[in-house]
């Protein structure tokens, strides 16, 4: 115990940090996102929140006939792995994230059952506004082999700082 008095607790203030504005972010940040395994628990929750049942997803005998390895992982369960809330991102914008506006991907190369994938976020273009700014992401993830899986963008549309966005 201290004798140094208690700052009263309010649910506001229970942050990861201060929340980065706009003018705050710099082309070539990045930011990390753990990796994650995808396992055959995550293939059948994504087929059972998706209701996608194709076999080249859950059936391996039909998979390995048509020569893959394993299990063939959803195009959107690879792209899902680089949502930018499993990561620091949307905790370093904190109050200034207003909206996740778009995404794009690209598969470039098969994801398997039991592969570890790797994603990461990488601010490419800061397209500012009056009050608010677009902040365009370049995604990547890449998989324990090193070979990138998976391209793509997002795009999220972010306060500017009161005082900047002001002076416009």
């Amino acid at each position: 115990m201290t004798d140094a008095p208690e700052t009263a607790f309010t649910p506001e203030a229970h942050r990861f940090a201060e929340s980065s504005y706009f003018e705050d972010l710099s082309l070539g940040q990045r930011f990390y996102i753990p990796s994650r395994t995808q396992t055959p628990a995550l293939f059948s929750a994504f087929q059972l929140a998706s209701g996608d049942n194709h076999p080249i997803h859950y059936d391996r005998p039909y998979c390995q006939a048509r020569g893959h390895r394993d299990m063939l992982a959803h195009g959107l369960q690879v792209a899902i792995q680089a949502a930018a809330g499993a990561g620091v991102f949307p905790h370093v914008l904190g109050d200034s994230l207003i909206a996740f506006i778009e995404q794009s991907s690209k598969f470039r190369a098969p994801v398997y059952a039991e592969d570890t994938l790797y994603p990461m976020l990488e601010i490419t273009a800061l397209e500012p506004g009056r009050t608010t700014g677009v902040v365009v992401v370049a995604v990547t993830i890449h998989n324990q082999d090193g070979v990138l899986v998976m391209d793509g963008e997002h795009k999220y549309l972010v306060r500017r700082r009161p005082d900047a966005a002001a002076g416009d």
